[in-house]
């Protein structure tokens, strides 16, 4: 009969993709999705079944599915197409995991578990080291927003793999996902017409694309290749980094660089407006940058990212359409702007 998969998240595009992708997969037999409210595409020959993560109707679900494999893909940093409060995506990221691993837990049938962390767990901070392992603690633990909340999450997932040892648990933590269909805080900033930065500051940052993502969600959820495991936690990345410079030109959105204080208030103002999830994390990092070593990804896990972060930028890019200058124009103001105010980039530079 096959492995029966049952996926959390599916309304969002990245879910949808995943499910109709895992079902090409000649080792899964059915596929149920699930989630709050109806996906408006396709999800090919899966089932869905609509419930809520938070509810203890979740354990009804596996219990009566014999469900062998969860992959749990609704930890998001914005509310489904734009609908809904930061309360309403913290509930459903951190208090939806609880009930979805208590629903585990009581559930003899699975036997794997994967779940979409992401390498906002280990926040951004001056003092940071130029490339985060798994194992490097975080200098500062991020204190809101949904790094936070992917911190929370990540933490009952260890308690859940303590109390089930039987249980193979995968998290993968993935860098910024981009692409065409990317719904995430920072495709929201890079979307805006011109990009808020912190004066004197050029972050580094890395990029995974979400072909790619679904990929390594699909490797993770499968039968472990020869010599590779589909457990631990594995940072999920394409190879290099940008500047933030660089990606606004090539989006041909020009920059406003404020001082700090003034960005954090035009992030409360963005966020008042509903315009984008403009937290002090996320400031963080379009400060600080951050870059993540993908060496447990490539020898432990087998997964060789398809893009770069430059190629899945690009592609980025290319859906959003022209910005305001044109690239080669934006180029040559910058490097104006360089020559008399040098950047700064902090530690991870």
């Amino acid at each position: 009969m096959g492995k029966v998969v049952l996926v959390t998240g599916v309304a969002r595009q990245l879910g949808g993709r995943f499910v109709r992708r895992i079902q090409r997969d000649p080792d899964v037999g059915r596929v149920i999705g699930v989630d709050a409210v109806e996906p408006e595409h396709s999800l090919g020959g899966a089932e869905f079944l609509k419930a809520d993560i938070r509810h203890p109707a979740i354990a009804r679900v596996l219990a009566g599915t014999n469900v062998d494999t969860v992959v749990h893909m609704d930890i998001n940093g914005t509310p489904l197409g734009g609908r809904g409060s930061r309360a309403t995506v913290k509930e459903t990221n951190v208090i939806g995991t609880m009930q979805l691993l208590g629903a585990c837990q009581k559930a003899p049938n699975v036997k794997r578990l994967v779940v979409k962390s992401s390498t906002s767990v280990y926040g951004s901070a001056p003092r940071d080291p130029a490339v985060f392992t798994e194992t490097t603690p975080p200098k500062s633990l991020p204190s809101g927003g949904f790094a936070k909340d992917a911190v929370e999450v990540e933490g009952y997932v260890r308690g859940f793999a303590r109390r089930r040892p039987d249980v193979a648990v995968c998290v993968l933590r993935f860098a910024n996902i981009l692409g065409a269909c990317a719904d995430s805080p920072l495709a929201e900033y890079f979307s805006l017409p011109v990009l808020p930065t912190v004066l004197g500051y050029d972050p580094r940052l890395q990029f995974v694309h979400e072909d790619d993502a679904i990929e390594a969600l699909c490797l993770a959820s499968g039968k472990p290749r020869r010599g590779t495991l589909n457990s631990g936690t594995f940072n999920i990345a394409g190879d290099g980094a940008l500047l933030l410079s660089q990606c606004s030109r090539r989006l041909g959105r020009p920059t406003l660089p404020l001082f700090l204080p003034t960005v954090t208030w035009a992030g409360t103002a963005l966020r008042s407006v509903g315009v984008t999830d403009f937290s002090p994390e996320q400031i963080r990092m379009l400060t600080h940058g951050r870059v993540v070593q993908t060496t447990q990804m490539r020898e432990t896990l087998g997964f060789h990212p398809k893009y770069t972060t430059a190629e899945s930028f690009a592609e980025f890019a290319r859906s959003r359409g022209p910005g305001l200058l044109p690239p080669e124009v934006l180029a040559r103001t910058v490097d104006r702007l360089a020559a008399v105010l040098p950047a700064r980039s902090g530690p991870t530079q």
